[in-house]
C-alpha cells in the first residue's frame, strides 16, 4: 500500500520549462525573478509582497509572500523547501554520476518515520574548518594578512571568519547589532564559536506555527540591515546576495535553539543540464 503524503514540498525555479519535471515529483512549483510563469506556478509577485527585492533577497521573497499570504492555508503536513538544482536524499550522492532520470527515484517524497521524533530537518552541516587555504587567500587575500594565525589554526576558522571572507570584514557584526534583544548575542556566540552552518537555505520544517515564529524574526531584521546594505551600494554576487547568506547563517542559528533538529542530505544537480 503506497504511503501517504506527508509532505508540502516547495521547489523554487526561475525557468517556466522545469514545471512538467517538478510536477513530476508531485513537488509545488514555485516561480521567481523576471520571467513569465503561467498559473500553475506559486510566485511571490502577488498580494502582499516584497518581490521588487528578489534580486538581493533571492529564495526569501517567496518565504515573504508565503508568511503573509499563504501559510496559515497550508495543512499539518510537513513543509519543506528545495531548489531546480538542489534536492534532499536520504542518501548521499555528492560524489555519484547522476542524469535527470534518476533524481525522480532519490528525490524526497515524504518524511521517514525516523525523522517523526524531530520538528525540523536541516541540510548537513558546511565545515568551514574543512575548507582549502588557498581558497580563502585568493578570497580575501588583505584580511588574511590581518589574522595570519588562521592559516595554522583551524580553530579559528569559524562562521563570522568565514563571512569576513566571503562578504565583507565586520558585516555580519553590523548585521547582528540590529537583532531583537532575544537573539543578538547568542547568535553573535554562534557565529564567532561554530566552525560549521547548515547551507543552502533550505530546511523542511514540521509546524507551520514554528515556520511562523521564525518568518517573524527574520523579515524585521533583514529590513532592519537595508539602512546599513542599501542595495544600490551592492556590487557582485557575494555583496548582491549578502541579504540570503545572512539569513543562511541565521536559520542554522534560530532553529537549533528553537526546535529539535536533524539533517539530511543536499544533493546537487542543475536540472537545466537537460531541460532547455
Amino acid at each position: 500500500m503506497k504511503s501517504k503524503k506527508n509532505l508540502n514540498m516547495f521547489c523554487l525555479s526561475m525557468e517556466p520549462n522545469h514545471l512538467s519535471f517538478i510536477k513530476s515529483l508531485e513537488y509545488i512549483p514555485v516561480g521567481l525573478g523576471l520571467n513569465n510563469f503561467s498559473d500553475q506556478w506559486m510566485q511571490d509577485k502577488s498580494d502582499i509582497n516584497i518581490s521588487e527585492k528578489n534580486k538581493f533577497y533571492g529564495e526569501y521573497t517567496f518565504h515573504y509572500w508565503m508568511w503573509k499570504n499563504y501559510l496559515p492555508k497550508l495543512n499539518e503536513n510537513w513543509i519543506g523547501f528545495c531548489q531546480y538544482r538542489k534536492f534532499w536524499t536520504i542518501e548521499n550522492f555528492e560524489k555519484s554520476n547522476l542524469d535527470i532520470k534518476k533524481i525522480p527515484s532519490i528525490a524526497l517524497r515524504r518524511i521517514p518515520e525516523n525523522f517523526e521524533d524531530c520538528e525540523v530537518i536541516l541540510g548537513k552541516p558546511f565545515y568551514i574548518n574543512q575548507r582549502r587555504t588557498m581558497k580563502f587567500l585568493k578570497k580575501n587575500f588583505k584580511l588574511i594578512l590581518k589574522k595570519p594565525n588562521v592559516l595554522f589554526n583551524q580553530k579559528l576558522r569559524n562562521i563570522k571568519f568565514h563571512f569576513d571572507i566571503m562578504h565583507g570584514e565586520n558585516n555580519l557584526n553590523k548585521a547582528i547589532d540590529l537583532l531583537d534583544n532575544t537573539n543578538k548575542e547568542g547568535f553573535r556566540e554562534y557565529v564567532n564559536t561554530m566552525e560549521y552552518f547548515h547551507p543552502q537555505n533550505m530546511f523542511i520544517c514540521k509546524s507551520k506555527d514554528l515556520l511562523n515564529e521564525y518568518y517573524k524574526v527574520i523579515f524585521p531584521w533583514l529590513e532592519k540591515c537595508e539602512k546599513i546594505f542599501p542595495f544600490h551600494k551592492l556590487y557582485g554576487y557575494d555583496l548582491t546576495r549578502i541579504y540570503g547568506f545572512l539569513a543562511e547563517r541565521f536559520l542554522s542559528y534560530w532553529f537549533q535553539k528553537n526546535a529539535k533538529c536533524k539533517t539530511m542530505n543536499i544533493t546537487f544537480y542543475d536540472i537545466r543540464n537537460d531541460i532547455v
